[in-house]
């Protein structure tokens, strides 16, 4: 299959979008580390969690039910299951990227998050992909482990970090960008039923937010699923854009 790209977007529109998400999302550190810290964790674990794990949603479920005194091995277990999702980004976004060595494609892996793939995934060639992922991941990697530390230390005088909203503002950016990318109304019904039913089914055990959190997949799922190869002919070729096997 031969799949034809569109000429490369100016570099400043991808550094633009790559920032604006990095920063959007990267503040909401702070409230993972308040609520970190408010659930039990020190200081130093709130970071070190933020600095490994990378991945918003997980880490707030990991929080939560250490916060609500359950047993933290069953916590991470619902963690890292939660986390399972970057995988199927990783499906999506690892030929785009086009990574052949070993090396980069693990250390590639460690920054397959929400955001990383919303931006990838709204570019139109490779070499603009390469530049939104990497620039989104630098620009969220300092910043959402610089917050959490500011947020872990200063939890005290922030209070209820829900009060602030920010524990959904990473989901909020993440589905601001990938609802242009649901063409038909056939696409946005698919995915607010399957938010409806994955916030619906947790909202009974979870504290209230993480709910929203686990339902943004919905959206990467319902376009993971809604865009098969096409195992047809080539596309033609339209301007001067690259292809890519």
């Amino acid at each position: 299959m031969t799949v034809c790209e569109s000429p490369t977007r100016p570099r400043r529109a991808v550094l633009r979008d790559s920032l604006g998400v990095g920063i959007a999302v990267g503040v909401s550190g702070v409230a993972f580390g308040g609520t970190a810290v408010a659930g039990g964790l020190s200081v130093a674990q709130a970071g070190v969690l933020s600095l490994l794990a990378f991945t918003g949603a997980s880490q707030f479920a990991l929080v939560a039910a250490v916060a609500a005194g359950g047993n933290p091995l069953p916590g991470a277990v619902g963690a890292l299951l939660l986390g399972s999702r970057n995988a199927l980004y990783g499906l999506r976004v690892g030929p785009l990227l086009g990574l052949t060595r070993t090396r980069q494609r693990l250390a590639a892996a460690q920054f397959v998050i929400d955001e990383t793939t919303a931006v990838t995934l709204a570019q139109p060639d490779r070499r603009s992909a390469r530049l939104g992922f990497s620039a989104t991941a630098a620009t969220l990697f300092v910043l959402w482990n610089a917050t959490t530390l500011a947020g872990a230390v200063g939890a005290t005088a922030l209070g209820d970090p829900s009060r602030y909203g920010l524990d959904v503002a990473g989901p909020a950016c993440f589905l601001a960008l990938l609802v242009p990318q649901l063409r038909g109304a056939r696409e946005r019904y698919w995915v607010a039923g399957v938010a409806v039913v994955l916030a619906l089914a947790t909202s009974p055990y979870l504290p209230s937010g993480v709910p929203i959190l686990l339902a943004t997949p919905a959206v990467p799922l319902v376009l993971l699923a809604g865009r098969r190869p096409d195992r047809g002919a080539p596309v033609a070729a339209q301007g001067s854009g690259e292809e890519v096997r």
